[in-house]
């Protein structure tokens, strides 16, 4: 068999496995958002994407894993890293985006139901921290940036200010008290950028 057609058969088999890879985490992304963590089966995924429950197994060991791959695959989509050349820039970029999941109620209901299915199912605890702990990479990359270009203090604690930003944005999310208006994330980046900047009395 000639060597062009042998790579030829083998890259149409790469890319209907991609093909199916792309369908399985587009449809588990649907049923979640459609139906909850808790309704969502195995079964339910492979008749949405066409495929067969082996060929899900084959990828993903649990319907914990499947599902939070998918939401993280369809995060990174919404939400690409900003990178404008400026700490006040990127931030104000990704927390504008992320206040910008209130215009879509189901997506604040997903984001609500798998914080809490976090809480209650230690199976699903792990794939859900390896998917925020993504996340934080992507808020840590900015701030490591700006460490870097003399925008922050070489000392900052850039952990507690990536939690600074994600705290505020999860306790409105869950709790409620106040609007999480994407109109406001320049404000709040300005404050704790400024609270990172004050030089303590001495």
């Amino acid at each position: 068999m000639p060597t062009g057609e042998t790579q030829g058969r083998r890259t149409g088999g790469r890319i209907r496995s991609q093909d199916a890879h792309d369908a399985v985490l587009a449809a588990t992304i649907e049923l979640v958002e459609e139906l909850g963590y808790q309704a969502v089966t195995i079964e339910r995924v492979a008749a949405r994407a066409d495929v067969a429950k082996s060929t899900i197994y084959r990828w993903w060991k649990s319907k914990a894993t499947l599902v939070m791959d998918a939401y993280r695959t369809a995060v990174e989509q919404r939400m690409p890293e900003p990178d404008t050349g400026s700490l006040t820039g990127d931030l104000t970029a990704f927390a504008t985006a992320l206040y910008g999941v209130t215009a879509h109620p189901v997506r604040v209901r997903t984001l609500r139901g798998l914080m809490a299915e976090a809480q209650l199912d230690p199976a699903f605890a792990a794939p859900f921290q390896e998917w925020v702990n993504s996340r934080r990479a992507v808020v840590l990359a900015m701030l490591t940036r700006g460490v870097h270009r003399g925008e922050l203090p070489a000392a900052t604690d850039l952990d507690a200010t990536t939690d600074q930003l994600f705290g505020l944005f999860w306790y409105r999310l869950l709790v409620g008290h106040q609007p999480l208006d994407p109109a406001q994330a320049p404000a709040h980046v300005r404050q704790l950028l400024h609270g990172l900047l004050v030089r303590p009395a001495q």
